[in-house]
């Protein structure tokens, strides 16, 4: 009775492994570019947002400042890495990943 349960136990097991596997290779095969083109682009409308709210701090002043105050709450998290990202220093190479 004891081995029965150990055999069940170990195909269930080996059907859950089976079935994760088959969900990641149906995952890259249909949705995983698009899922790096959506965050990509997520990454640059977030990256204008912050040109847009902060830009004062880079001498680009587009929003008045009363508006860009009322958003600085909503956008501290992110000040560090957009600086960051912005003055990062880029390459030819980047365009390529």
């Amino acid at each position: 009775m004891e081995v029965m349960v150990l055999v069940k136990s170990k195909i269930t097991k080996i059907f859950k492994e089976a079935k994760e596997a088959v969900k990641g290779i149906l995952y890259g095969m249909a949705s995983h570019q698009m899922v790096r083109y959506m965050l990509k682009t997520r990454m640059y409308l977030e990256h204008l947002f912050m040109l847009i709210t902060l830009g004062d701090m880079l001498g680009i002043p587009i929003l008045p400042p009363y508006y860009s105050l009322r958003l600085l709450p909503y956008a501290i998290p992110n000040i560090a890495t957009w600086k960051r990202t912005l003055f990062k220093e880029r390459d030819f190479t980047d365009q390529f990943y």
